[in-house]
């Protein structure tokens, strides 16, 4: 088994108050990159920051990092068009970031990264893989897709209130600019990613369809954004079983609808609660506050660890460890983070 893990950008995410993946856009850039690299070596080497909101949570990689190190379980890192820099060891399959949705062509190698990243799946020697992604402003492409393929158009945030209503008229206005009414690309996938997706999307739709034809089973490690990429799979026609593994943060945002919209695409969906609750640490009491709640493939890794020898109890520790050693000496005496090491802190990759 291993963990495959999509990264890449869209300049949707630069869009003001749409998500909390960076306290600009210049250092939002870096966020997939330095995911990739704190779950490949355990902190960033090329990647110039450790991604943290600037009230101390801390990027899901921390999470799926503490993870791996517990469990020990291989990682891929694909690259679908990331913008900054990663020491990651990478696949790369997409033709560079993605533009903003309100662009005519949000991905104009949509089809190219689909049929590259469907080939690495139908490659893969595993015999089950978990899928997760790393991309600022994903839930806003996610909400695109899902409107553009008639599916049901709720998505989460990273945000403690979901700015739904702006990424709404952002969505609104891509379609436009594209040509588009909701529901005109039903049963065309690589078209609604091309028009208002994002590269990552694409990505992880392609490894999932080529996986499952070769008869890998596949969990989608993530929130609405996975749920996004498997209502692309199901427009390809592609109707074997999916999985997807989110956190209890998100199965309890009601904005999101995870439960309404994998039962309307016919995907399993298991929910793992990390028992945050009442754990005084910056690492996890604010995502028990509404922040992050996802990404980085967490939710699968959680739901590795529920089935391994291990416990939560063991993971929480694991993450205490992984934040001490990326994020020491790094809060003020009021709590907020400071410039950590490698670069000034960003705000959390996830759901954004």
């Amino acid at each position: 088994m291993r963990l495959v893990l999509v990264a890449g950008t869209t300049e949707t995410a630069a869009e003001p108050g749409i998500s909390a993946a960076g306290a600009d856009p210049e250092l939002m850039r870096h966020t997939p990159g330095a995911d990739l690299d704190i779950v490949a070596h355990g902190e960033p080497t090329l990647a110039p920051v450790v991604p943290v909101s600037p009230t101390g949570c801390p990027t899901p990689a921390v999470m799926t990092r503490a993870a791996r190190e517990l469990l020990g379980f291989d990682v891929l890192a694909v690259d679908a068009g990331i913008a900054g820099r990663t020491g990651a060891p990478t696949v790369d399959v997409g033709d560079g970031p993605g533009a903003d949705v309100r662009e005519p062509t949000a991905v104009p190698g949509a089809g190219e990264t689909y049929e590259r990243a469907r080939e690495l799946g139908g490659a893969l020697p595993d015999d089950r893989i978990v899928i997760g992604e790393t991309i600022p402003g994903g839930t806003t492409t996610a909400l695109g897709v899902l409107t553009a393929l008639d599916e049901e158009p709720a998505v989460s945030s990273s945000l403690p209130e979901n700015p739904l209503d702006l990424k709404r008229r952002v969505v609104a206005e891509g379609l436009d600019a594209s040509g588009f009414a909701a529901g005109d690309a039903a049963g065309d996938p690589l078209r609604a990613v091309a028009a208002v997706g994002d590269p990552v999307l694409a990505a992880v739709a392609g490894v999932t369809t080529g996986a499952v034809e070769s008869g890998t089973a596949v969990t989608l490690a993530g929130g609405t954004q996975l749920a996004a990429a498997a209502a692309l799979v199901r427009h390809a026609g592609v109707d074997a079983p999916l999985t997807l593994a989110t956190t209890s943060f998100v199965a309890e945002d009601d904005s999101a609808g995870i439960a309404g919209l994998t039962d309307s695409l016919g995907v399993d969906l298991t929910v793992t609660d990390p028992g945050f609750d009442g754990v005084d640490h910056p690492a996890m009491a604010a995502y028990v506050a509404g922040e992050a709640k996802e990404g980085v493939g967490m939710g699968g890794a959680l739901r590795l660890v529920g089935e391994s020898a291990a416990s939560m109890a063991d993971l929480r520790e694991r993450i205490v460890d992984v934040y001490d050693r990326l994020l020491a000496g790094t809060e003020s005496s009021e709590g907020t983070p400071e410039e950590p090491p490698g670069g000034a802190g960003t705000a959390p990759e996830g759901e954004p």
